[in-house]
């Protein structure tokens, strides 16, 4: 690829990262339609899996793998505030195409929804995405879309078990209501040096554990 059809897939790739992990909409539980619009219709099975996740969430269905969402009805992100820190990186992948990995780290700051309380909860996610951006003269894709290769989440205080399509932050009263034990080990998301693929297997992840920071 040229240097500006390099340039063209970060900037994309980076739109992708704004549309699942940042867009207000989106993390009012809203269609995530900029992001689907990205990803390659002809790739069936992620297409389904998306549209299945989002349709109807399940363990192994579960759009929080790919979009960062709160149930409106329950939480609102602080004036849609969201702290990131990561990177993106590239490199040439099959028949010419470039590929982008993004491994970023995402702090949602979060309130109940219904004004009671302003104790503010911090959900903490790291999400790996790997986009490979194919010439469609090479490859069944659409221009403009990429071809999904890994994704890979993992999340604290997003909900324990949870597979409702949402986080689920706990909050000090939470905490005094369960019992203090939870499955797991104890794991920091703010620490980037241990990669995604040691951290959680391909398309998964547990929000289960304890946390050491948040």
């Amino acid at each position: 690829m040229s240097e500006a059809e390099v340039a063209k897939a970060l900037v994309r790739s980076r739109d992708f990262l704004a549309a699942t992990g940042i867009d207000p909409g989106v993390l009012r539980g809203e269609r995530p339609a900029k992001a689907l619009a990205l990803l390659n219709p002809h790739q069936k099975d992620v297409q389904s899996y998306a549209k299945t996740a989002l349709s109807a969430p399940s363990a192994d269905n579960d759009p929080l793998h790919l979009f960062s969402r709160f149930d409106p009805a329950r939480f609102r992100v602080v004036d849609d505030i969201v702290r990131t820190l990561g990177r993106i990186t590239y490199r040439e992948g099959k028949s010419g195409a470039v590929d982008v990995t993004a491994d970023v780290t995402y702090v949602y700051p979060v309130v109940r929804a219904d004004g009671d309380s302003d104790e503010v909860a911090r959900t903490v996610v790291r999400r790996e995405t790997v986009m490979s951006w194919e010439d469609p003269a090479k490859v069944q894709i659409e221009p403009g879309t990429f071809s999904l290769i890994v994704f890979r989440t993992d999340a604290a205080n997003g909900g324990c078990a949870n597979h409702t399509g949402y986080y689920v932050p706990e909050f000090a009263a939470d905490r005094a209501t369960r019992d203090g034990s939870l499955e797991g080990a104890a794991k920091d998301l703010y620490e980037r040096d241990t990669s995604m693929e040691e951290r959680v297997p391909e398309d998964g992840g547990d929000r289960c554990g304890r946390v050491t920071r948040l």
